[in-house]
Formats: C-alpha cells, structure tokens, sequence
C-alpha cells in the first residue's frame, strides 16, 4: 500500500539522534535551542519557542494572545479540530468562516461579511486562525487589512505549510500577523517525531509562551516575586505546561530543516505530475494562487460526477492509500453540542463530500507516483 504520507528519514538524521543519545542531556539540553534558532531564521522572525506538538504550540499561542474566558476564535471548518479546541482549552467561544470552493482555505470574502454582521451584533472575535491547508497560504494580506480595519489579532496556523511560501516571503515570517504555528507530526513537510513551533516577531508574546511551556517556572530574577536564594533557585510564577520537546527530537528536526527546501520542491514536482495527469478528467484540484508557493503537505482531488466513498475503496484496490482531510469540524458531535448544526457552512460541506486525498511524500518514486495516475485513471473512466 502507497500510503498517503511518510516520513524521509536520512542517515544524517539518524547520526544527528545518535549524538544526542550519547551526550549527558537527551531531554533540556542545546540542541532544542538550535533548532529554535534555525527555524526563526529559516522563517525571517526574531522569536521560536519549540513545544512537544502543534496542538501544544496552537494552545500556548491562543493564551500569549490574552485569549480567554469570555472570548471569541475564528477559524476554518476544513482543518483538523486542533485549530479550534485550542480556544475551548482556554474557555474561549469558537465559530466558524466558510472556506474559498477553489483554495478550500478561509474566504476572504466570507470572512469581511461576517466581521460586517458580527459588528452590528457586538459579537467581533477577538483572534482569527487562518488555517493554509494542504500547504497553501491563506491570503493574509487581506486578512491581515481585516484585523486592522475590525480589531482582531491574527494566529496562523502553518502546521502545514513550513516551507511554502506567499508573496516571496516564507510563511511564518509574521508579517500579517501575530504569531503563527508550525506541526512537524511524521507526515509533515519536516518532522522531528512529534513536536511544534511558535514563530513570531513579538517579544513578550514570544516570552509568554516560553515560560507556559515548562510549567510557568523560571529562573529568570526580573520576573521573580522578591530576590532569587541562590543558583538552585526557581519560582512558578504562571499556571504552565508540561509543552518541552527533547533534545532527541529537536536533534531530528533540526538535521531534516537541511532538506526542507529539497522536500518541498519533490512535492511540486509530484503535485504537477498529478496536476498534468488528470487534466481531463471529472475532477477539481486545490488553486494555488500565482503569489503562494505551496508546500504541499496533502494533494486533494475532489470529485465532480464520482460516489466518494466508491473512489476511496476502489483506489485502495490498486493498493493507492487514500484518505480524507477534513471532516467538517462544525460537524463534529462535540461541536454539534454547543449549537453547531448541518447547512451552516456549505461550501466546507460540499467540499468534504467530494474530497479524496491522494499519496504525497518525499521519497515517492516514479513508479509509485505512475501507479497513483493509473489507478486514479482507471478508477474516474468506470
């Protein structure tokens, strides 16, 4: 079976775990720090925290942006349900903007209409999340003129996107927003086991996430209660987590940040291989805007005459791993609880109807990706 995703795992980085294992600190050591580094530099940002996965860095980046009780997020219905439980986590309310039926990113033109109703309500968020699915960037220029125009702060989520591009800038520079978050799970773009990152150019909110993300303690004496005891001495000065990456882990994100670049050119490659191949056939495939290069972390087709779940099961037949990326996550029985219901956002929904991911990776061969065009051709003509 070709599966949808995998991981490229290089003797490099294997060399670069093997030194960790062998030095004194494997868990708070240098190596995270590096990685830190390496990542805000690759990204053109002055700040990154490491965190033990991007669910940890959506979370830490909701509360360094003041969000809380009383509180309102937006964000897309077409994305993992990490992108808005990250503002239940700190009891904040959630909605929901319909996506673009070309980009399947957050309509820009969805997004101003609902800022429009919300203000005469006196219901305007207080932090929209900008999920770049697939790999693409959202248009955060036009975002970014949103939330000065109606007050709201700006986190993106990139957990697909490290690596990609928008206007000639790397996403996760901030240049449209406060703050963004990378995922470097084993099928994204880099990987580091499991693990994330917060970027941004904000000082204090970079410092905030860092003091949450090993329990709210510090030694730093400008923020003590009173005068440190000794060198031994540290103070819990905020309600934190338990968010730290290893220096195991950082070690394997920070060798494949080498070939992220090599990576992301392999996917194009692959995606306009796939893009040339079903042309002609029933199908949609996700528009990258002329000013977005993408990272593509998935490649979707969505299906104009075909039952989807009949090409899901049909395609996994020719030994093709497909998958499906996202349930709706107003769909989701937990939301359902709080008020959500069917019809809401039709665009998400219809999208979902029809999607199918197809296998994207690296270290796809030839072959491989001549299989996925066969069988996707053959299984579109029955």
């Amino acid at each position: 079976m070709i599966p949808y995703g995998r991981q490229s795992i290089s003797e490099e980085d294997i060399a670069a775990v093997i030194e960790v294992l062998r030095s004194d600190l494997i868990t708070q050591g240098p190596v995270a720090d590096v990685f830190e580094r390496a990542v805000a530099d690759y990204c053109g940002v002055a700040h990154a925290v490491v965190v033990a996965n991007g669910t940890a860095a959506l979370h830490l980046a909701t509360l360094a942006l003041g969000l809380g009780p009383g509180g309102l997020l937006w964000t897309s219905p077409i994305t993992f349900v990490a992108s808005a439980n990250c503002a239940r986590y700190v009891g904040a309310d959630v909605d929901f903007v319909d996506i673009d039926p070309a980009t399947y990113n957050m309509s820009v033109d969805a997004l101003a209409a609902k800022l429009g109703v919300a203000e005469a309500e006196g219901s305007l968020p207080d932090v929209v999340v900008p999920v770049h699915f697939a790999g693409a960037s959202c248009d955060m220029a036009a975002i970014r003129e949103l939330s000065q125009r109606y007050g709201f702060k700006v986190l993106e989520d990139a957990a697909h996107a490290i690596g990609g591009r928008y206007r000639d800038r790397p996403v996760g520079s901030c240049e449209f927003a406060e703050v963004a978050t990378f995922s470097f799970h084993p099928v994204k773009i880099i990987t580091s086991g499991e693990g994330g990152m917060i970027v941004t150019n904000d000082e204090e909110i970079a410092a905030h996430a860092r003091l949450l993300h090993t329990h709210g303690v510090t030694r730093d004496e400008s923020i003590m209660i009173g005068s440190s005891h000794g060198q031994w001495y540290y103070q819990q000065v905020a309600l934190g987590f338990n968010y730290r990456i290893t220096d195991i882990q950082a070690a394997l994100g920070l060798s494949q940040m080498k070939r992220i670049d090599e990576f992301v050119a392999r996917r194009n490659e692959i995606a306009d291989v796939y893009r040339e191949a079903f042309a002609d056939l029933p199908l949609l495939c996700q528009e990258i805007p002329d000013d977005v290069l993408s990272a593509y972390h998935l490649f979707m087709i969505e299906l104009e005459r075909h039952d989807r779940a009949y090409v899901y099961e049909r395609l996994r037949e020719f030994n093709v791993g497909t998958h499906v990326h996202y349930i709706p996550v107003h769909l989701q029985p937990y939301y359902q609880d709080l008020g959500f219901r069917a019809g809401q956002f039709p665009n998400a929904e219809a999208f979902y109807d029809r999607a199918v991911t197809l296998p994207l990776y690296p270290t796809m061969t030839q072959e491989e990706v001549e299989t996925v065009v066969s069988a996707v051709r053959t299984v579109l003509s029955e």
